[in-house]
């Protein structure tokens, strides 16, 4: 796997809301899968906005600004619907929730001031409204979000997928916060289940990148499908989900191609 240089600067597009005022803490807390309470000025967290039945509505980076001023980070395309939501559940809640105008670029530099993120597989800070000149294209930051397994909204994370199995639990999620719209299905399946298929970074033979969905079979048997691919080291690295009781080590098969497990 290649690395992105040290210093490497990345555009990385971004949706901002805002939340401020007296109870924009216990409101977050409230509304958020993660500990956002926890936080201190300067401090963020991953965290996600989810239905009563545990499906995404937005994932988030919470960055806390203030003791009463809180920034939620989201995809480009979520912000007005993160907003919208947000303010459908207020009710008597003292925030103010409006859109806020930032730019975002990903550092990756251990030293370097900024949120951090562990999106990439390695040390990196996303960096607000700076003028700083990208170095990193952008399917270079995006071989690095597979090679790293992160999933994506709208490739890996959608209505379809729970967050267990998109690996999301372990970190957005608190599992001994208060309660939160989709806590009881989110804990239940963690406490009392599993989830019947994960995401796996995969090897694939080839020059060609599947079709998102492309279908994984095993044994003659389709046990999952192939998410996001881009081209690394010769060939193509994906991320895919892969039902459980597939074995690590099986080779499956892309259409007329082979895939292997990489993590």
């Amino acid at each position: 796997m290649n690395s992105a240089a040290p210093g490497a600067v990345a555009l990385r597009p971004r949706a901002f809301v805002r939340i401020a005022g007296p109870d924009a803490e216990d409101y977050l807390q409230r509304m958020l899968s993660n500990d956002v309470a926890a936080l201190e000025p300067g401090g963020s967290c991953d965290a996600l906005l989810l239905t009563p039945k545990g499906r995404v509505i937005a994932p988030l980076r919470v960055l806390r600004r203030e003791a009463d001023d809180f920034l939620l980070l989201t995809e480009p395309e979520l912000g007005e619907p993160l907003r919208a939501e947000l303010l459908r559940m207020r009710f008597a809640a003292k925030a103010e929730i409006e859109l806020e105008e930032h730019t975002s670029r990903v550092v990756f530099d251990r030293e370097a001031d900024g949120i951090p993120t562990a999106d990439y597989g390695e040390p990196a800070v996303e960096v607000l409204d700076a003028r700083l000149e990208p170095t990193l294209g952008e399917a270079e930051l995006e071989r690095l979000r597979i090679e790293a397994g992160t999933p994506a909204w709208g490739k890996e994370i959608d209505e379809r997928v729970l967050p267990a199995e998109a690996g999301l639990i372990e970190r957005a999620v608190s599992l001994t916060k208060g309660c939160y719209p989709g806590q009881e299905p989110i804990a239940r399946l963690h406490y009392r289940g599993h989830a019947n298929r994960g995401l796996r970074i995969l090897a694939i033979d080839g020059d060609d990148l599947p079709e998102p969905d492309a279908e994984l079979r095993y044994s003659e048997k389709a046990v999952g499908r192939v998410t996001s691919a881009a081209r690394a080291n010769g060939g193509i690295v994906a991320l895919a989900y892969v039902r459980a009781e597939v074995p690590p080590d099986a080779v499956l098969e892309v259409g007329p191609r082979t895939a292997r497990t990489l993590h």
